[in-house]
């Protein structure tokens, strides 16, 4: 399967649908406390898409081959859900941590990522995990550039999580997308320095590692979409998506609420 590269008309739509589900988090971040619904949370990202952006959520009805249509607008993942959460009556406590997975369409392009939220007082653990996650992923983009590979990616995820103790998801990664929802190339999470397709400026891909605090074991739910840690320890995820530009990258899904990148990335980039 080839990679696509984005023209120049593609790569703006794609800007646009990039910070625009970025919005959505921004939107929704102070409805995400305890005491509320998930489902509470995917009826008001739903009506803020649709209603206020005059974007389609994406996953509402998504069914790739041999998946049910997903019901929903968006992926709730709570505690040890590592994605694909769907919405419903689970209320949220203090100390519970979320990932909200948003993506949106406008004018067929998708812009997709996620972020983590911590409720009330969350553990040590709990903030840990986050945080360790966010560099894993701040450090995946940091290896984007023209001539760079999918490997090095990977790796530098890999040995950050596990050097904390953490374990990387391997059934899920990131991957291609443009007005297809998800497309090549597969964006693992773990690998070798050097290895897979070679960046070329204009893929554009999401980078969104799933980290568990035990084992990377995963174990599928009834419903055919959650999946949790097999043994039941948390999980984390963030997403964002990336524009591998002629020196270096662009990450995609940034807005005003985004929480900005960790100390290493912005001392790099000075």
């Amino acid at each position: 399967m080839s990679i696509s590269i984005k023209t120049a008309e593609d790569i703006e739509g794609m800007r646009i649908a990039g910070r625009l589900g970025s919005e959505v988090l921004d939107y929704i971040t102070p409805f995400v406390k305890a005491g509320v619904t998930t489902g509470e949370l995917d009826r008001l990202c739903h009506e803020y898409m649709t209603n206020v952006q005059g974007t389609i959520p994406a996953p509402l009805n998504y069914s790739p081959p041999g998946y049910t249509p997903y019901p929903k607008a968006i992926c709730t993942s709570v505690n040890d859900v590592i994605c694909h959460g769907i919405p419903g009556d689970k209320v949220l406590k203090s100390g519970d941590s979320v990932n909200l997975d948003i993506t949106v369409i406008k004018d067929g392009y998708h812009g997709d990522n996620s972020r983590m939220f911590l409720i009330g007082e969350p553990s040590i653990m709990t903030k840990r995990l986050s945080e360790i996650t966010y560099e894993c992923m701040w450090l995946g983009i940091a290896q984007v550039k023209p001539g760079a590979h999918l490997g090095d990616i990977g790796h530098a995820i890999q040995q950050h999580a596990e050097k904390a103790g953490y374990s990387v998801v391997r059934e899920f990664c990131g991957h291609g997308i443009g007005k297809v929802f998800h497309e090549e190339p597969q964006v693992l999470h773990y690998g070798k320095p050097g290895t897979l397709d070679e960046l070329q400026p204009g893929m554009i891909f999401t980078i969104e590692p799933m980290i568990n605090a035990g084992k990377r074991e995963i174990r599928e739910m009834g419903d055919g979409w959650t999946i949790k840690t097999k043994d039941r320890s948390l999980s984390a995820q963030w997403e964002h998506m990336i524009l591998v530009t002629e020196t270096g990258y662009e990450v995609l899904t940034l807005s005003a609420g985004s929480p900005p990148p960790p100390a290493f990335i912005t001392n790099a980039a000075k």
